[in-house]
Order: C-alpha cells, then sequence, then structure tokens
C-alpha cells in the first residue's frame, strides 16, 4: 500500500469541469454555486483559474459563455494556461444539462474538505512532535483546525453590494417581528426590551461586587432561556460547585428559602414542592462543568465538543477573574484578563452564540459615596470593557443602606455599555431566600 504522501489527495476532475460547464451554459446558476464552493476547493488550479474568471464576469453583470470566457482569459494572457478554446469547447460538451450543477459542486466541495483534514492532519501531527509546555494550548489549536474545517465560511472581502441583500431581509424580519425577543431572552421583559435579548457572537458582561446576586442571576437566565425558550445552556463554574448550583436552582424553581434546603431543615409540605422542581429542571438542555481553575482554551475546548454533541445557544461563565490564560507570554493580571476576554469573544463568534460571562469588581466603588459600578472600575481588569459588546452592572442599594420601601429587595441592572443598543438601568425584584430576580411589575415572575 503507498504512503499518504504518495497517494493522489480526493478529488474529482469530471465533477469540477461538469460545474464551470454548467456555469458557462447558464450565468444564473453562478451564485448558486458560490454558496457551495469557492476558488481554493478546485483541484486543478486551471480549473480554479476558469472558476475565478466566471465568477468576475458575472459580477461585474457582464455575459458568461464560451466567447466572453476566452476573451477574459486572453485579455489576462491566461488563455493557453487553462487548456485554449479547444478545452472550452470540451466543457460545453461535456454538459448535457445544468440541472445537476448543484449536485457536483457539493462534490467538489466535499472533495476540498477531505483535502483540507489531511493537510490538518499533517500539522497536527508535527504540532504532536512539538516540545511545548502547554499541552492544553496546542490541543485548542489542533482543535480549531479541525473546527474550522467543520464550519468552513468563505472569508475574505464582501463588496458591500452583496451585504445589503441580507441585511435588508434581516430589518424586514425585525419589523414584522416588532416588540419580540430575536435573541436569546433573559427572561426579564425590560432587561430584553434594553437588550432584545442577547445576541449570537457576543460577549456579554455581568459584573458586580460580591454577594449582589451575580450567580443567580445567571442561573435564572439559564432556566428561562431552557424553560421558556428550550434553548440548551452551558454553564462553566470556576467558583460553586455542581451541587451548589443546584441547591440555588432548587430553592428558585420550588420558592423553597435556600437557607433551609443547605441546612436540611425540609418541612413535611417542602418534599412536594422539590420533587416537583426537580421533574421541571431535569427536563431543561442545561450542562454544568463545575471544574476548577480551566484555561480559557480549555473552556473553548468543551464547549465546541458540547455543541458539536448536543448544540448550544448560550454559555455562561462564572467567574471570568477565575479562568486561566492560555497565553504562557502574560505575565501581569491587565495582560491574563486581556487573553481571557479574546478568548471568550472568539468562542462567541466561532460558535455564533452570545457568552454571557460574570465578573468580579474591584473596590474602587466601595470608596465612593455612590456606590453604584462605572465603567471605569473595569479598567484594572484588563480588555473587558474594549472586548465585550454589552457590559451590565448589578447594584443593590439595601447591601449597602438601611432598607426602605424604595429600594427593599429592588436590584438595578446597569447597562453601562451596549454595542448595538441604548444603555441605561432597569428594575428587576430580587429575592434573596429563594435566591431569584423577577420583573418588578410582575407580581408572579417565573425567574
Amino acid at each position: 500500500m503507498a504512503s499518504p504522501i504518495d497517494r493522489i489527495p480526493p478529488q474529482n476532475l469530471d465533477a469540477e469541469q461538469a460545474v464551470l460547464g454548467a456555469l458557462m451554459v447558464d450565468r444564473e446558476l453562478v451564485p448558486v454555486v458560490a454558496e457551495i464552493v469557492r476558488r481554493d476547493d478546485f483541484y486543478a488550479p486551471h480549473h480554479a483559474t476558469l472558476y475565478e474568471i466566471v465568477s468576475s464576469l458575472y459580477e461585474r453583470g457582464e455575459p458568461v459563455d464560451k466567447i466572453s470566457v476566452a476573451e477574459e482569459l486572453r485579455r489576462r494572457r491566461l488563455l493557453d494556461d487553462v487548456g485554449g478554446l479547444d478545452f472550452l469547447t470540451q466543457l460545453l460538451n461535456a454538459v448535457p444539462t445544468t440541472a445537476s450543477a448543484e449536485y457536483y459542486a457539493k462534490v467538489v466541495s466535499e472533495k476540498a474538505i477531505l483535502r483540507a483534514l489531511i493537510t490538518a492532519g499533517g500539522r497536527i501531527s508535527m504540532a504532536g512532535f512539538e516540545p511545548s509546555d502547554d499541552v492544553e494550548e496546542t490541543l485548542d489549536r489542533c482543535e480549531q483546525m479541525i473546527f474550522q474545517i467543520g464550519h468552513r465560511q468563505h472569508g475574505g472581502f464582501t463588496q458591500v453590494k452583496d451585504l445589503l441583500k441580507p441585511a435588508f431581509e434581516q430589518i424586514n424580519k425585525l419589523y414584522h417581528q416588532q416588540g419580540q425577543i430575536t435573541g436569546v431572552p433573559s427572561g426579564f421583559k425590560s432587561l430584553d426590551q434594553f437588550t432584545a435579548g442577547f445576541q449570537p457572537g457576543e460577549l456579554v458582561i455581568v459584573a458586580a461586587r460580591p454577594s449582589m446576586g451575580k450567580t443567580s442571576l445567571a442561573l435564572n437566565i439559564a432556566v428561562h432561556a431552557a424553560k421558556q425558550a428550550g434553548r440548551g445552556v452551558a454553564v462553566f463554574s470556576l467558583e460553586m460547585s455542581s451541587n451548589q448550583l443546584i441547591q440555588r436552582l432548587l430553592a428558585a424553581e420550588s420558592r423553597i428559602d435556600a437557607q433551609r434546603l443547605r441546612t436540611g431543615n425540609i418541612k413535611d409540605d417542602d418534599w412536594g414542592k422539590i420533587s416537583a422542581a426537580m421533574g421541571e429542571l431535569a427536563d431543561l438542555a442545561i450542562h454544568i462543568d463545575d471544574s476548577a481553575a480551566l484555561r480559557v482554551s480549555e473552556v473553548r475546548s468543551r464547549a465546541r465538543r458540547l455543541h458539536a454533541k448536543w448544540g448550544l445557544d448560550l454559555i455562561i461563565v462564572d467567574y471570568l477573574q477565575l479562568l486561566q490564560s492560555s497565553n504562557i507570554k502574560a505575565v501581569n493580571r491587565v495582560e491574563i484578563i486581556d487573553d481571557i476576554c479574546r478568548g471568550l469573544k472568539t468562542l462567541a463568534k466561532e460558535l455564533q452564540l452570545p457568552v454571557l460571562a460574570l465578573a468580579q469588581l474591584n473596590r474602587a466603588p466601595e470608596m465612593r459615596n455612590d456606590k453604584r459600578p462605572l465603567l471605569s472600575d473595569l479598567r484594572e481588569s484588563g480588555g473587558i470593557e474594549q472586548e465585550a459588546d454589552v457590559v451590565s452592572f448589578i447594584y443593590r442599594d439595601e447591601y449597602y443602606n438601611p432598607p426602605t420601601p424604595e429600594n427593599e429587595n429592588l436590584a438595578e441592572i446597569i447597562i453601562a455599555k451596549q454595542r448595538n443598543g441604548p444603555t441605561g438601568t432597569v428594575l428587576l425584584r430580587f429575592d434573596k431566600k429563594f435566591t431569584a430576580f423577577s420583573d418588578v411589575d410582575l407580581e408572579h415572575s417565573e425567574y
């Protein structure tokens, strides 16, 4: 058996020629085929050149046929390189019908993917032999190679005219969905009115001082996304154990005092509530990873695998500063947080889903009379403000001041930055006993 190096890479020259011939017979197939293959997918260099010529003619609004293609090849002094007029005639004669153009385009694309896998396999093999003190970083790079093959995108520049149609279609869709949530819903009407839900590809930061309710808010959001919207959620809990999270979920779902659950002070009529809550939670697509001291590369790797196996719509990280950097060159805290934020933002874009990361604020708010957090409080936290699409803070006045009718059981969600939307403050009710948030205008709100 020949070694892999000596074997001819996967390819189908007949399929490549069938695609090119069909495009010269029917120019309207060019945009259809462009959704399936790109120039580099053609194995034969002269086929790739012809495809580029055909695409160029179509983009300029010119005819795409034997005469126009030949003329363009002459102009670029490439006609002889592709086989001359005889080869163009051969392509046309080999196409009895254009009905199978999409099928052959998929064949070309599939062969290109197989070649990409072979190339990636070689690079992965080389990476395995390279001396490295950071095996997790190497693993992340290797997994990313495979992931990118499985989620191939047409990279490079795109003309504005090609972006206008999908943009208009999105605007038109939103017009007919006025008042509806376009992203992953938080479960709080007042908050969703600001954000329209958490959007794909966005890094959302929820920052606060300790004991403000960050984890409770994140869990409430996770349950609503899974329960009411049928979304898949991954929770990376670097601070609390999975058992602690489950107790909080049970307290919020059953409306039993969390302290009584923690101490086992259960009343007879509580058991039915606990059983019902367990039944509700068991059906939710929420996945919890409570591994401590994870690197951001490990989070990305595990999220990719979970997404491939189960499908994800939202990732929650609790909390950001407990992650470890994958960059061994990052020496100070600012560089470490920069790397972590970039990694989470990259993950959001890779999987095209929102990543909600909790963040711990420093003591700066404690030094002011008005202890509401500000964006400036993140300056020592590296690239959080820069990388995040949304930055929000949790502030509970009753934590610092005596309870009054104006602040009792109330929490301010301060949206200090929103790249694609307004900023402002949302008021939520916080029931610490049940570790649950709710809209202030809803007497019986589920999360």
